[in-house]
């Protein structure tokens, strides 16, 4: 699952322990640790916010600028996710170009926010086919104790709803220092969630520590949104070699809907 290893021992006593429900936080093998979100991190952009999942701990950065559209979407706005995994958030990284995380990161949360349509990327277009607003979102894990692509997805939310379009002026240039309140045009009836679900022996859980993590064998991870009542798969991605059955994938689908409120009910308080 990663570049750091676990021992034999420890590993074979986190299986034993998930086999009889059980965790060393006394979590149930389902349970989300608390989480928090503040605001107004950065002063620099556009809207900002950080997110803490236990002891695991994200900013996230929103700017806007102006360019031309992508040639394969004249009439949108432009969306780009990335991520940035420093040695200080986590022993398992280090400096240098980014490695298979640091790529995965941003585009699992991409695919969540894109496949949800949240961002109306349409009201974004200042000239069709030659200006429009671009959304970067930048992703800053500053502690890493595990399941940060759920922890970042919550914070990329969080941000994008407190995000403001900065002012243009008569030239079409950005003007950064003068704030407007206008928000960054969201859809109001779905924002996405991401569920991560780890895989050891026989074994699904949720919202693992990094150590939990580091034991796992695979993991599957799901952008859900809900649309006219509907629960919505995004985006998927599966990671490491252990496989999922049928039944396991049923439960799963059983699962997501009501973690997807508890989790929604949760943010919402933030928002």
């Amino acid at each position: 699952m990663s570049s750091m290893e676990i021992s034999s021992l420890a590993k074979e006593n986190l299986r034993k322990m998930f086999s009889e429900g059980k965790r060393f936080d006394y979590r149930g093998l389902l349970d989300y640790r608390d989480f928090e979100v503040t605001y107004d991190v950065s002063n620099k952009a556009e809207g900002s916010a950080r997110v803490k999942l236990g002891k695991t701990e994200i900013v996230v950065g929103i700017k806007l600028t102006v360019g031309a559209p992508y040639p394969d979407s004249k009439d949108k706005g432009n969306l780009m996710v990335s991520g940035d995994l420093l040695p200080i958030a986590s022993p398992r990284y280090e400096s240098g170009p980014p490695g298979f995380n640091a790529i995965e990161l941003p585009r699992l949360v991409d695919r969540a926010i894109r496949g949800s349509e949240m961002i109306d990327l349409k009201r974004l277009v200042i000239k069709e086919g030659e200006k429009v607003w671009t959304v970067i979102i930048d992703i800053y894990p500053i502690n890493d104790d595990g399941n940060i692509v759920d922890a970042a997805t919550i914070g990329v939310i969080a941000a994008l709803k407190k995000t403001f379009l900065p002012t243009l002026d008569s030239e079409g240039n950005v003007d950064y220092e003068t704030k407007t309140k206008n928000k960054l045009p969201l859809s109001e009836e779905t924002a996405p969630l991401s569920f991560s679900f780890y895989k050891l022996g026989d074994s699904i859980l949720l919202d693992p520590t990094r150590e939990e993590e580091e034991a796992c064998d695979s993991r599957i991870t799901f952008g859900i949104s809900k649309w006219e009542g509907q629960y919505m798969i995004n985006s998927c991605q599966k990671r490491g070699e252990q496989t999922l059955n049928s039944e396991e994938i049923a439960k799963i689908m059983d699962i997501i809907p009501k973690k997807f409120e508890e989790l929604n009910k949760k943010l919402k308080k933030f928002l």
